[in-house]
């Protein structure tokens, strides 16, 4: 593996700090009392460096969403980390009936409610619905929907690396969250099965876990959802141009449960 491809991390985290350190470091010494909170932190630097990056991140994955999200997303959403939202772009309203954004960064909340409502979903026509939990707090999330089953399509971009209990959750809200038929459609950065790319993802998941609000390099997701047993078929796949020594490499899928 080339040196330049193993330490992309330090790179990566040099641009993160460049814009989230000093507006961090300001609300910090606008309360101090968030030295008590590192989870806190963790989020308002989170949402300084998706203001920055959210877009381009966005624009660069287009084309995988537009196959993966408006080609299959239907009836009741669920998008699981909604980030800043940007997953309403892609959805049809010809087959999506209502959006739900699941974020627990309530920092984001303002930005997902801006592209949902640019979009066509609004909390008002009872089109968007935005929850401030994480996916592991799988019956806060059914309670708020009204009971279990009530979720046509699981969406989750970039999220399912930073979930905690990750393999538990998945099955939580594949078992409870999913209706009969449903489907979980995702991309995700995962482990790779290289083993020197994994050894090096391995490595550098503490630093980038405690830096990006638990982000994690080195989970085998794509793995973990095609061994669940409930599923009628799935498909998975990767991205084309993708450099097998990319720390970030990814994996898409779209998984039906059985009826």
């Amino acid at each position: 593996m080339k040196l330049s491809a193993a330490l992309a991390v330090l790179v990566e985290l040099k641009g993160c700090l460049q814009f989230g350190f000093v507006p961090t470091l300001r609300a910090i010494l606008r309360s101090p009392i968030l030295l008590l909170r590192p989870r806190a932190i963790s989020r308002i630097f989170m949402n300084h460096v998706w203001s920055v990056y959210g877009d381009g991140i966005d624009a660069n994955s287009r084309y995988v969403k537009e196959g993966l999200v408006s080609a299959n997303a239907q009836g009741v959403v669920l998008d699981v980390g909604a980030g800043y939202g940007h997953t309403a772009r892609y959805l049809d309203h010809a087959k999506v009936t209502k959006y739900i954004a699941l974020e627990p960064n309530v920092l984001m909340h303002s930005e997902i409610r801006q592209r949902a409502n640019a979009a066509g979903w609004t909390e008002g026509e009872g089109t968007l619905v935005i929850l401030p939990y994480g996916a592991e707090d799988v019956a806060t999330i059914m309670s708020a929907l009204g009971g279990p089953h009530s979720v046509d399509t699981i969406i989750s971009i970039l999220s399912l690396c930073s979930v905690p209990d990750p393999k538990k959750t998945i099955c939580m809200l594949v078992d409870l969250v999913l209706k009969p038929g449903g489907q979980l459609l995702f991309y995700e950065h995962v482990l790779s099965p290289r083993v020197d790319v994994g050894w090096w993802q391995q490595f550098w998941t503490p630093l980038w876990r405690h830096a990006m609000d638990g982000c994690c390099l080195d989970r085998p997701t794509h793995e973990w959802i095609k061994q669940m047993d409930v599923w009628s078929k799935g498909e998975l796949w990767g991205l084309p141009d993708e450099s097998e020594e990319h720390l970030w490499w990814h994996r898409v899928g779209k998984f039906v449960k059985a009826g």
